[in-house]
């Protein structure tokens, strides 16, 4: 399950449990719509909460970025996960945008604020 909020050229996103390709086709929805719109933008993915996706989520997820990679100035990632932070990290390698990660939203909110 996901959750997106949109606040200025903020697009904040959250996931419970497991994040399944339902999820990703309405986080794409979301996203690309608010930027279609309003330009580029900065994305907060908080994925704490998150227990698993599936491989067809990941599957999406490389093909989203080599689609869309243009269209972030920033984007923070909230996780402790060491499997979350290394797919971080390789997204960085194929986008235009800043990818930080952070343990902390607070100090995510600071940096994409900045």
């Amino acid at each position: 399950m996901i959750t997106i909020q949109k606040i200025g050229n903020l697009v904040n996103v959250a996931v419970f449990g497991e994040f399944t390709l339902a999820d990703y086709k309405e986080f794409e929805d979301q996203v690309l719509f608010r930027y279609h719109f309003n330009g580029k933008g900065n994305l907060l993915l908080d994925w704490r909460e998150m227990l698993s996706y599936t491989i067809d989520v990941a599957w999406e997820e490389i093909k989203f970025i080599r689609e869309h990679a243009s269209e972030f100035n920033k984007v923070a990632v909230i996780t402790d996960n060491q499997w979350q932070v290394w797919s971080a990290w390789v997204s960085n390698l194929f986008i235009d945008a800043n990818i930080r990660v952070f343990a902390d939203s607070a100090e995510a909110n600071v940096w994409l604020e900045n």
